[in-house]
């Protein structure tokens, strides 16, 4: 069975400098029709920045649209159109954490609101980590947290850490580790 919605007509309703809301007249699957809101975004990148002690690096960052403080892995949206992925999150890790990386694994990506937006996160785990310059926006604080990596696993496992790029990008990184230490003991 074909599920694929074909849009009919799409109207801008708010455009913003991040936020651009959608509202489309779709044809169902079944030859009805119906209207989907939702949100255009730029997309994004994530990193886990894992130390050779294996200790990482989450940021302390409150959240206005939930009204409270979350751990998260350093992020940033795309500014431009056809910027690279892996840039962005070497960009955003200097940024955000203050840390350069000699090499980025991509992990993979995650669609964080398939309900209302289209904004796909690709996520990177960076290693290789030394001290670069930090430099955030003028209007974004953050405090950077570092702590054991298998601790922020197990934060996100029981639900400590609420993110969930962040979630995902901790699990992901964990996986890729576990795999990689199994093929190099074989």
């Amino acid at each position: 069975m074909d599920l694929t919605e074909t849009p009919l007509s799409s109207q801008t309703v708010y455009d913003g400098v991040l936020l651009h809301v959608r509202r489309d007249e779709v044809r169902l699957p079944d030859g009805g029709t119906s209207v989907r809101e939702w949100i255009a975004h730029p997309g994004a990148s994530a990193v886990v920045p894992l130390f050779e002690d294996g200790t990482t690096v989450l940021l302390r960052q409150f959240r206005y649209p939930p009204r409270r403080e979350f751990l998260e892995v350093p992020a940033g949206k795309f500014d431009h159109e056809g910027e690279d992925a892996e840039d962005l999150a070497s960009r955003e890790l200097e940024e955000e954490a203050g840390l350069r990386a000699e090499r980025f694994t991509y992990l993979g990506k995650t669609y964080p609101g398939i309900g209302y937006s289209d904004e796909v996160i690709h996520l990177f785990l960076a290693e290789g980590l030394s001290d670069g310059e930090a430099g955030s926006d003028d209007d974004e604080f953050v405090e950077p947290v570092r702590l054991p990596l298998a601790e922020a696993v197990r934060k996100a496992r029981a639900g400590e850490i609420l993110d969930a790029k962040t979630c995902v990008a901790l699990l992901l990184a964990q996986a890729h580790l576990d795999a990689r230490d199994s093929d190099s003991a074989a």
